[in-house]
Parts: structure tokens; sequence; C-alpha cells
């Protein structure tokens, strides 16, 4: 009894340090409608800092906790900048363009810290006066674990006191509710937003500063805490604090118990229960019909077709492309490879998002999917290339079609959250079941065929396939199938009313999609002769974001550039030192002074050369 006791406060004091972080995650996407990716950043700062003064200070119980509430401090001042200089102008933004953004303060956080602290883990000190263990029924918990186990409550009541005690947080419930009444009754709602970040951020910023004493402070936790944040506000309801209070605690005990009983479904567990809440109660325990909303509120802009000048150009890529093999060397070629990889990948993503009009976080699970079906068809059906190749796309079409039916029931932030649950469902799966998968060692040994086994005939191998893919998507998205997507994604009422069956359509747009994204995990894994899990990974997912973004999401031409351009540049930044601060502040510059991406760039330039030539004729 007393073991079992010990695991329920172990996972309560986890779900208190987890609530902190989860609460003002919930609070600035209740307010702001900020998908905020930058939030585990603000948790890490506060674990550097609140190490760097505790250690600083020595000043025993007093200085320790002044340490903690300073740093969380100083983290709300670092969001407070963040929301002034970044997001405030991307409120009206598409979700995709809040993520991206946030991502890009991520790596710049990233290598602010490697600069600052450097990149070897750092032990914090214990709590003075709660450094020792006492006994519960013959267990011995910490007490600085029990000390965490009422912070949590007690944050919880004081910002409940805030919110429905002061003038202050009736304006913010208010506008968690609706912002445009809100405005109309004279309410600055810069301001009103700048103060909601400042307390989401200086709450991480507490969550990872009580989190010295018991872990290591290192560069990862930023991205190991964000995706159980994400999932505990999810399950809690977007805006609501006492939904993440309760989803918190529900995920934590239910993950001390898990390692005891079945421990390879811990890594998993989170994302299980977000789907199986998302499908059973698509707005969270305690969350409102229409708080799934994001943060667009301009209309969906049309596509751009492309002109005859901009194919013209894209036909000359084509055949440069085919041509480069004769005058450039091996790692030119298997460069070239991951471009046009990344390219029909970026067009799959594309094809979900800016023709169906479904945000997904977790694209990457098809990819993966796809990869690993050929990697296992070679390795334990006997399969030959070919026939490798083409069990790729299926399996991953059939992955889609399963995923699909559940996520195009949602819309907003709620699909894209259940689309990156299943790709970290399946991420897991793959990690755990090291005797069919490899595990974390992968599946090597995967080449392609003698015909085909040369750098220059696999390079135009892959270039059938992944050009040939990205004209069949083209060619779809110009198609009556393509059209009826457009328009459930302008107007799914509309698209219902003359007798489209809109979830069927949006259902086979995230098929077709994630059977394109296989065919480039099939191109991936022939080419790199191994298969590891990070290919469904959550970086994996956000490098499919940025490169539709950075290309121009409404044009069709605008994946394909901005995946070239992202590989290319990922491949220099990556040889210097402090890459992130780098990529980040490339990818934060499209988002703010060019939204319309590479393509549009492009267009623009094309068109300026076309009127100047015929001011001169």
């Amino acid at each position: 009894m007393g073991f079992y006791l010990a695991q329920l406060l172990t996972g309560l004091a986890n779900a208190s340090s987890l609530f902190l972080i989860a609460c003002g995650l919930s609070i600035i996407f209740g307010v702001t409608r900020i998908v905020n990716f930058a939030h585990g950043s603000f948790y890490m700062v506060g674990a550097y800092l609140a190490y760097s003064l505790v250690t600083w200070m020595d000043g025993g119980i007093f200085g320790f906790w002044l340490s903690l509430l300073v740093a969380a401090l100083i983290v709300g001042v670092l969001g407070l900048i963040v929301e002034v200089t970044i997001l405030r102008r991307i409120y009206h933004a598409p979700e995709l363009f809040q993520l991206v953004a946030t991502f890009g303060v991520v790596l710049i956080v990233q290598d602010a810290a490697l600069a600052i602290w450097g990149a070897e883990d750092l032990l914090g000190p214990r709590a003075p006066g709660l450094a020792r263990a006492v006994r519960i029924l013959g267990e011995p918990i910490p007490e600085y674990d029990l000390a965490l186990i009422v912070i949590g409550p007690l944050v919880l009541g004081a910002i409940w006191l805030l919110f429905h005690r002061t003038r202050w947080g009736i304006l913010v419930r208010a506008a968690t509710q609706d912002r445009e009444m809100v405005d109309a009754l004279g309410v600055n709602q810069r301001w009103l937003f700048s103060a909601v970040f400042v307390l989401g951020s200086a709450l991480a910023g507490l969550g990872g500063a009580l989190q010295i004493p018991r872990e290591a402070v290192s560069l990862q936790m930023d991205l190991s805490v964000i995706g159980e944040a994400f999932v505990v506000v999810v399950i809690g309801g977007m805006g609501s604090v006492s939904g993440a209070f309760v989803a918190a605690v529900l995920i934590s005990v239910l993950n001390a118990f898990a390692i005891l009983i079945f421990p390879q479904i811990s890594i998993v567990l989170p994302f299980v229960v977000m789907a199986v809440v998302l499908i059973v109660r698509p707005y969270g325990l305690f969350g409102r019909p229409g708080s799934e909303a994001g943060g667009a509120e301009e209309p969906e802009q049309p596509l751009r077709l492309m002109s005859r000048r901009g194919a013209m150009v894209l036909a000359a890529f084509v055949l440069i492309l085919a041509a480069s093999p004769a005058v450039t060397g091996d790692f030119t070629s298997i460069l070239l490879v991951d471009v046009m990889v990344a390219m029909l990948f970026a067009v799959s993503l594309h094809f979900m998002m800016g023709i169906g009009g479904m945000v997904s976080f977790g694209h990457a699970a098809y990819f993966g999917v796809g990869a690993y079906a050929a990697a296992m068809g070679m390795k334990y059906l006997g399969l030959s290339m070919l026939p490798a190749m083409a069990l790729g796309p299926v399996a991953a079409a059939g992955a889609a079609l399963l995923f699909g039916w559940f996520c195009v029931r949602l819309s907003g932030v709620y699909l894209a959250m259940l689309t990156l649950a299943a790709a970290q469902i399946l991420w897991g799966v793959t990690y755990q079941w090291g005797e069919v998968t490899g595990g974390d060692d992968g599946i090597l040994g995967i080449w392609p065929a003698g015909w085909a086994s040369g750098d220059k005939a696999y390079f135009y191998l892959a270039m059938v396939l992944c050009v040939g893919g990205m004209f069949l998507l083209r060619r779809m998205a110009h198609s009556p199938f393509g059209y009826g997507l457009r328009g459930v994604r302008d107007s799914a009422v509309r698209a219902e009313a003359i007798g489209m069956d809109v979830k069927l359509h949006q259902w086979m747009g995230f098929t077709v999609a994630g059977a394109f994204a296989g065919l480039a995990g099939v191109v991936f894994v022939f080419s790199k002769g191994s298969v590891f899990p990070d290919v469904l990974g959550i970086s994996q997912s956000v490098d499919g974001l940025i490169m539709v973004l950075l290309g121009g999401i409404h044009a069709l031409a605008g994946p394909i550039l901005g995946a070239g351009v992202f590989i290319l540049i990922e491949d220099w930044v990556t040889r210097l030192d402090y890459w992130r601060v780098i990529f980040g502040g490339i990818i934060l510059v499209v988002v703010l002074v060019a939204p319309d991406g590479v393509a549009g760039g492009v267009d623009r330039l094309l068109r300026a050369v076309g009127i100047r030539r015929g001011d001169a004729t």
C-alpha cells in the first residue's frame, strides 16, 4: 500500500510542475489564440536563471525561494519582449504562421542559452530545508515533492482569485470568450494581451525554476516539456486553467502507474489520452464549442496560379536538375536527392493545408510510415526494391486513411493537435517495438537494387518519382476534386448546402496527402540506406511546416521553392557555430516581412521584369 501511495505522490508532484507551464500556455492561448511553441523555451530559461541566481546568492531558504521568484519575473519580461516585437504583428495570421514564428524563437533561445550557460548539463542544489525524505507508510517521500504538491493548488487558487476578484481578471475572462466585444467596449487589447503573455511566461519560468532541485538543467528541457504541455492544455480545454490542472493530474498520475504496469506505453500515454479525449469530446474536458478557433481572422486568400513565365522558369529548373549529374560530383547529387525528397514532402503537406485547409502538426507520420514500410518489406518480406517502393505509399495511405477518419471530424487547432497525437503514437510504437522496427537502432542496409545503386542512377530514379509525384499533386489541385477541396476550405457551410460531402472530401484529401508523403519517405530511405524513428518526430513535421511557409502557402509553387531554399540554407548554416540563431532569424524575417514567401517574391520579380519589358516595347 505504501509503495502505491508513493507512486501517487510522485505523480502529483509531477502534476504540479506540469500544471505551471500548461497553465501559462492555456492562459496565453485563451486570450491571444497564439499556439506558442516557444513556451517550452521560457520554461528552460526559467530553470537556467534560477540555477544561476541560486548558486550566486547562496542565501539559504530565503535566497533560494527569492531566486526562483526573480527568475520567473525575468522570464515574464522576456515574454513581454517577444510578444511586443514579434507576436503582436501576427495575431491575425493563420496558426501556421504563429507556430513557425514561435519555433524560430525556440531556435534563437536555444543558441542564446548555449552561449551563456554552455552545453553541459547543470546540477542545481537541493532546496534548503527540504533536502531530506519523510517516510509515509514505510516509503521515503522527498520533502520537496510534498512542497510541490502544495504549490500547485496554491498557484491555481491565486489565479482563480486573480481572474474572479479583480477587474483585470474579469477583462481577461471576457476576452477569452469574445475579444471583439471587449474591443468594442474600449479596452486596450494590446496591453491586455501583453499582460496575459507576461503572466503566462512567468508561470512557465516558475515551472522551470522549481525543477532545478529535481532534475539537471539542460538545453533539451524546452522540447522535452512542450509536447506534454500541449497535451495537458488540449485535454483540459484550450483556455481553461482548471482544465489544465485536472488534465495535469490525470496525465501525471496515469504515467506514474503506467511505468509500473506497462513501461513501454509511458512514452506515448499522454498522446493516447489526448487522442481519446479529442475523439470523444472535441473541445477537451472543460473546453467550450468554438474554443478551437485559431488566430486567423483574415479570409483565406485564393491560390495563385502559376504564370506562363513561372511555368517556363520551373521547366528550365527541371531541365537543369536533369542535367546536373553530368557536371556535378556525387555529393551534390546526394544533396539534390534530399532537395527533391523535401519538395515532395512539402507539396504533399501543402495539398492538405493550402488546398484542403487542414493544418497538420504531424505530417511526418506518413513520411515515416512510407519509409518503414519499404524497409520492412525488404527486410522481412524479401521484396525487391520496386515492390518495396510500391508498398511504402500504400502503407502511408492506409495510415492516413485510418487517422484521417478521426482528424477530419475536428477543426482548427484541435485537428492539428490530433494529427500531432497520431504522429507521436506512431513514433512511440516505432521507438519501443525494437524486435520489428529496430527501435532506436533503426533498420539498416536498405540500399537500391544493383541497376540503381550508383549515386547518379538513383538520382534519376528519385527524380522520376519526386517530380512525377509533384506533377500528380498539381494535377489533382486543378481537378474537380481539388476545386471541391478548395470550396470546402473556403466555406464548408456553402459546400454542404450544394450537396457536397464535406467530411468525405477532407478525408480523401488527407489520405492523398499521406500517400505522397509516404512516397517521399520511400525515396528517402533508399537514398540513406537506413531509417530511424526520428523520421516520424515532431522536428520533421515542423520542418515541413517551415518549408511551406518559407515558399508561400498561397502559391502552388510555394512548397517547391520553400523546400529547395530550406534544404540549401540548412546545409549551409549547420556548418556554422550558433546556426540556430541564423536559421531562427531567417524564419522570423519571412514571417514578419515576407509572409507570401519565396514564391511571392519570385512572382513580384517576374511581374516587374514583364512590366519593364512592356514599357520598353
